[in-house]
């Protein structure tokens, strides 16, 4: 055969031990992630372990295990066992861990322990951004998206469901102590009355496990049916009898229609008092039956809303939150923003859905603009509104400000600023369902996606500015 081939010996020896170094390109996200982590501050990690006296195995260093996690979810890859698998298998994985393969219990309990302080890195990447100058503030768009909770929806019972298996076992109880009670007179009688007592029979002691959950579960509805009831019962102010002065009549034409609104709710909160509503999950109790406009079909979800800084798509506030819509959301997002970047964005743009009188009128708001559609459906200036649309004096400015170019366009750019955003975390990374159970552990484990989405726009703009250096230095 004249033609040569390269030699491809698996037993090949090699004459000096070879250098991690040399397994990646320069310009690998895993390098990137190696020396990100460097920059950050690990403190809180580190704290944990000057708690414990030293002895034992020696553990894996806490900078390895955070280098796994955040190239992890970067990547879309979160479970446990993969990332094990990953450390033998992939070579980005092999080399962010040193060649060295941490087992599943061992990464799944690090981060389960440090979960607290793995939400920190959202605040130090968000930093990072900032100083690369990603983060302008000029125009900052919100928006939720539903995320699938780690549970199933078949594990969620209604309120009359619950009342149903509660009168069961209690029937199933009290017919099992009966029985244990006969038993009991019978061992008696054959062997006396000094027998000593044993431990409830298996069954009769899952029966009254069962009961319990079932009783706790019911308390938890009705009480957070009593909360719902005592708001929507101070939001809601009755009208003064008699005929109103000038300046309260004025007053209730600008806000009847909002009354109306509050006193829908307040006689929605009073049915929900008497028989809640909501159903139960048994599996995270947290979580919330919700519709994914998305999917065109109800989950067991969490809604993440985000606030994502239209520069370069940086997210600058993370929350998660357990209502099934985002009319309340937009003051809570927005002083989320102010906070972690210290500053106040110039314009904040949301859809329909975070449309609510109330919350514009809110002080937080007085000085950003802030550009929130009333309406699903652009109306024509001279238009007769329907009635399903709401007739407020903020909804009549809005839809005069909306109509107005440079507004206009303003709140034209919100779908491209942060729609993508969620497609990126989404469909690209593969995020659609929590690994956590629990409204904490799950907002902490959202600003940890959200610390990767940011992590990775900051690599590609080092990497860019890398790239259009490097011909001016040559």
């Amino acid at each position: 055969m004249s033609k040569r081939f390269r030699v491809c010996d698996l037993d090949q020896p090699y004459l000096l031990p070879p250098s991690l170094q040399d397994w990646l390109p320069d310009n690998h996200l895993a390098r990137f992630i190696a020396d990100v982590c460097n920059e950050l501050d690990l403190t809180a990690i580190y704290a944990e372990y000057e708690r414990k006296d030293g002895r034992g195995l020696a553990a894996y260093h806490p900078l390895l295990m955070t280098r796994l996690l955040l190239y992890g979810y970067a990547k879309g890859v979160t479970s446990s066992r993969c990332l094990e698998r990953a450390t033998q298998e992939d070579v980005a994985f092999r080399y962010l861990a040193a060649n060295q393969h941490p087992d599943h219990d061992t990464i799944a309990n690090f981060r389960r322990r440090h979960l607290e302080a793995l939400k920190g890195l959202f605040v130090q990447a968000l930093r990072l951004c900032q100083k690369a100058g990603l983060v302008k503030l000029g125009n900052v768009a919100i928006d939720g998206t539903k995320i699938m909770a780690n549970a199933s929806r078949d594990r969620s019972v209604p309120y009359e469901k619950l009342t149903e298996r509660e009168q069961y076992w209690k029937e199933t109880v009290a017919r099992l102590l009966a029985e244990a009670q006969q038993t009991d007179q019978r061992e008696d009688e054959l062997f006396g009355e000094g027998k000593k007592a044993e431990d409830l029979p298996g069954e009769l002691a899952d029966a009254k496990r069962r009961l319990e959950r079932i009783r706790k579960a019911k308390e938890e509805l009705e009480n957070e049916a009593q909360q719902m009831l005592e708001q929507a019962q101070q939001n809601f102010t009755p009208r003064k009898a008699g005929r109103p002065s000038k300046e309260e009549a004025a007053k209730q034409d600008q806000d009847r229609q909002q009354h109306q609104k509050n006193r829908a709710r307040l006689q929605r909160a009073r049915r929900n008092a008497k028989s809640p509503t909501r159903e139960y999950n048994f599996v995270d109790s947290d979580s919330r039956l919700m519709m994914d406009t998305g999917r065109d079909a109800f989950a067991q979800a969490y809604n993440a809303q985000v606030a994502v800084d239209g520069h370069a798509q940086v997210i600058v506030a993370a929350e998660i939150t357990q209502c099934t819509n985002d009319r309340a959301q937009l003051v809570p997002m927005v002083q989320a923003t102010c906070a972690v970047t210290g500053a106040l964005p110039h314009t904040i743009t949301a859809d329909v859905g975070y449309w609510d009188s109330l919350s514009l009128r809110d002080a937080c708001l007085s000085a950003i603009n802030v550009l929130v559609s009333p309406d699903s459906k652009p109306q024509l200036p001279d238009a007769v509104l329907p009635p399903q649309v709401p007739h407020t004096e903020e909804a009549k400015r809005m839809r005069e400000r909306l109509a107005n170019e440079p507004d206009k366009q303003l709140y034209a750019q919100r779908k491209v600023i942060v729609e993508p955003v969620f497609g990126q975390i989404k469909e690209i990374r593969g995020f659609r369902r929590f690994r956590f159970r629990g409204l904490q552990r799950v907002a902490a484990e959202w600003k940890l996606i959200c610390a990767t989405h940011n992590l990775l726009k900051l690599f590609r703009h080092r990497t860019n500015s890398l790239s259009v250096l490097q011909p001016t230095l040559a």
